[in-house]
């Protein structure tokens, strides 16, 4: 194993430790009925914001996951900038998402399962990759994806399920 190796599997037991936290988080989201997806923001190695989904339980269009992780960083920061931060989120961002990470200057984001719906980091655009932006973000994803993914495909199969039995 080369030093490199080590890194990466260094990194990725990183990563799977930030993305357990976050997956909780979703299945917060998930029991109070939002569509589970959860986020946490990672300062220094440290846990510094969480999330879930709040859409439906706040009356706010803007209560996803990642908003609110972000939101209560920037509390705890006194700040609404976060150059040296992380965010994991257990779906890929939204494109209201990945403005806000380009707003707050997060440096990395880490997500899980793919969106590919609405998902802007690879599934319908590529929106970190664009030439107007004035902040770059570092992005590794598909970190515990199965998981995240299962757990998406549960909830709206259940969502289906109960509105055909109606």
């Amino acid at each position: 194993m080369t030093l490199e190796d080590a890194d990466l599997l260094g990194q990725r037991s990183v990563d799977e430790q930030f993305m357990r936290a976050a997956f909780k988080e979703a299945l917060f989201s998930e029991a109070a009925g939002e569509v589970p997806v959860g986020a946490v923001v990672v300062l220094n190695g440290e846990i510094i914001g969480r999330g879930h989904n709040r859409v439906v339980t706040d009356h706010d269009p803007s209560a996803h996951a990642e908003i609110v992780a972000l939101r209560q960083a920037g509390r705890i920061l006194e700040n609404y900038r976060m150059p040296s931060a992380s965010l994991y989120v257990t779906i890929e961002p939204c494109s209201m998402c990945a403005g806000a990470l380009i707003h707050s200057r997060i440096e990395t984001l880490v997500f899980g399962a793919a969106e590919p719906r609405a998902g802007v980091v690879c599934s319908q655009r590529r929106f970190f990759e664009s030439e107007f932006l004035n902040h770059r973000v570092l992005v590794r994803g598909g970190v515990l994806a199965e998981a995240s993914g299962a757990l998406m495909q549960r909830f709206f199969s259940e969502k289906r399920g109960r509105a055909q039995g109606s």
